[in-house]
C-alpha cells in the first residue's frame, strides 16, 4: 500500500509543538499496516521537523531557547534581511533540524519510542500556516 496525504497545520508561534496527533489523524490507514515507514515532510524553509521528548512541554521550551541564544534575530552579519530579522536565522534553524521525519509502523501503530513525539518546529514570530506531505507505505495485514 502507498498513500500519500497534504496535511494543513494551523498557524502556531514560534516554539517546538507536537503535531503527532495531528499527523496520525491524517493517515487513519496506517491501522491497516503490519509493516511500514510514514515519511512527513514541511513545504516550508522557515520552519522543520524532529522527533523528541512528547511529555515535558519543558523539553520543547529548551529546545527553543537554544535555538534562539546559537541562531539570534537580527544578527548584523546576515545579508538576507528583506523579510525581517527573524527570517534569515529560521532559515538556519530549519536547515539544522531538517525538513522530514520517518518513523517505522508495526502492527498497525507508529514504532515511536515511549518519549517520542512529532515537533513543528516554528521558527519565525508569525509563520502562518503550515503545511506537511505524509507518506506511508507498507504491507497490509
Amino acid at each position: 500500500m502507498w498513500l500519500q496525504r497534504d496535511v494543513e497545520l494551523r498557524p502556531r508561534p514560534r516554539g517546538f509543538h507536537l503535531v503527532t496527533g495531528e499527523v496520525l489523524e491524517a493517515v487513519p490507514e496506517l491501522r491497516a499496516l503490519r509493516v511500514g515507514i510514514v515519511h512527513v515532510f514541511v513545504r516550508h524553509t522557515s520552519a522543520s521537523l524532529t522527533l523528541n521528548e512528547n511529555a515535558s512541554p519543558d523539553v520543547r521550551r529548551d529546545f527553543e531557547t537554544w535555538f534562539t541564544h546559537a541562531v539570534p534575530d537580527g544578527w548584523g552579519d546576515f545579508s538576507h534581511t528583506l523579510e525581517g530579522p527573524d527570517d534569515m536565522p529560521a532559515h538556519v534553524k530549519a536547515s539544522l533540524l531538517g525538513p522530514s521525519v520517518s518513523f517505522p509502523v508495526i502492527d498497525g501503530r507508529p514504532a515511536l519510542g515511549t518519549w517520542q513525539g512529532i515537533y513543528l518546529c516554528e521558527h519565525r514570530d508569525h509563520g502562518g500556516a503550515r503545511s506537511l506531505v505524509v507518506t506511508a507505505w507498507g504491507e497490509e495485514a
